[in-house]
This record gives structure tokens, C-alpha cells and sequence, in this order.
């Protein structure tokens, strides 16, 4: 495998990990909340960089489906992580405290709430966009796995999207997206590993449900291709 590859799979895995832990806020503490989002920033930055490829060739060539589908993912991650950086440069009151920012601090805080979750969305629908090609470079290392292993595999990940459905559902996730919660709340008293663990089964969810709806979208592309192909005779 190329270092170019592990490298953008080493930032992947990063974001992945310090998204997670960005949604522990205050259970971290505000300092290592807002180091963590300047690290995030970073790695950002670098993927995009990594992917400059993709970038240049947005206007170039048909847009398919699964074009569409990665092309409104990567607005929407874009965005929102343009809104996180901009509520919490403003909300800073420890790594950023030094920047001149004063007022406009219930606006920010609403838009670093609302893109902070919307991006927790969005950024596993973006790993299960591509989640077949990254079992595909796994399979390199790994021998093939039986059929009844492979049943099993899938049937852990239905049940980890299935409980990610409830844990969705019990932290208000989808509150806080729109904005029907204003103050996000933290129990205190509850151990980080259970909130952790709820969030991760989330992030299995949006991984799920993207990468069965690509799949899907590849579906209807080949099946429209051999329509098409039939046509001519």
C-alpha cells in the first residue's frame, strides 16, 4: 500500500476518533474540547489537502448519482465545519483567548451547537460512502472470511445501527441539529465510556444507512447502464 494511502487512512481514523471526542464537551472539559478542535481543524485541513485531486476535477465530467450523493456530502461537511470553527473561534476561553473577538456570543454558540451535530451526521455518511472500498483494502491483510462469518459481521453491524436508532433518540441528537434544544446537557455523573459508547453506535448508524444507500445508488446506476444497453438491439 502506498504511504500516500496509509497516511490519508491514519488522518481518517484521526478525525474519526477526535469527532467522537469532541462530543463530550464539558465531560472533557472546555480546554480539551477546544485543543481538540484546533487538532481537528488540522487534520482537516491535510485530508483536503491529501484529496486536493478530487477538488480540482468538482466542475470536470458527468455527475452520476453517487457523484451527487459524495458531492452533497462534502458541501454539507464543509460547511459545518466552517460554522464550528467560527463559534468556537468566538466562544474561545482558553486556546483562542487572545484573539480580539467580544459579543456575539449567543449567535455563535447556536451555530457552533447546530453545525457541531449536523457535522457528527454528516461525517460518518461520508465514511460509508466509501465504506466498501476501505473492507476492500482491509481484505489485504485479512483472509477472506467464510460466508457464515461474514453474515455474522453484518448482523453485529445492524444490531450496533439498530441500538445507534435508540441511542439517537435518548441524547436528543436530532434536537440539537434543529436547533429544539438550545443547551445541550450532560450527566455528570454517568460514566464517559456509556456516553461514548452511545455515540459510537450513532456513528455506526450514519456509516450503516450510508453505505447500504450508496450501494443502492450504485444499483440503480448499473441496472439504468444495462437498461440503456438492452436498447440498442
Amino acid at each position: 500500500m502506498k504511504q500516500k494511502t496509509i497516511l490519508k487512512i491514519v488522518i481518517d481514523i484521526g478525525m474519526t476518533v477526535m469527532l467522537l471526542l469532541l462530543m463530550t464537551y464539558e465531560l472533557i472539559g472546555e480546554a480539551a474540547h477546544e485543543w481538540l478542535g484546533i487538532g481537528m481543524f488540522a487534520l482537516f485541513i491535510i485530508h483536503h489537502i491529501l484529496n486536493r485531486k478530487w477538488t480540482w476535477s468538482v466542475f470536470k465530467g458527468k455527475y452520476t448519482l453517487i457523484r451527487i450523493w459524495q458531492t452533497v456530502l462534502v458541501i454539507g461537511v464543509l460547511i459545518t465545519m466552517v460554522g464550528s470553527i467560527y463559534g468556537g473561534v468566538i466562544l474561545s476561553k482558553h486556546a483562542l483567548s487572545f484573539l480580539p473577538f467580544e459579543g456575539g456570543r449567543a449567535f455563535a454558540r447556536e451555530i457552533h451547537m447546530v453545525s457541531a451535530y449536523c457535522g457528527f451526521a454528516l461525517m460518518p455518511l461520508h465514511l460509508g460512502l466509501h465504506w466498501s472500498m476501505m473492507m476492500g483494502m482491509a481484505r489485504r491483510f485479512v483472509k477472506e472470511l467464510p460466508t457464515a462469518g461474514r453474515w455474522m459481521l453484518r448482523g453485529i453491524a445492524a444490531f450496533i445501527a439498530g441500538y445507534g436508532v435508540y441511542a439517537f433518540i435518548r441524547r436528543e441528537i436530532g434536537h440539537y441539529m434543529f436547533l429544539q434544544n438550545q443547551y445541550v446537557f450532560f450527566d455528570f455523573e454517568e460514566s464517559l465510556i456509556f456516553f461514548l459508547a452511545d455515540y459510537v453506535a450513532v456513528m455506526v448508524l450514519f456509516v450503516w444507512v450510508s453505505h447500504y444507500f450508496s450501494k443502492g445508488l450504485r444499483y440503480v446506476m448499473q441496472k439504468s447502464k444495462i437498461e440503456t444497453y438492452c436498447q440498442h438491439f
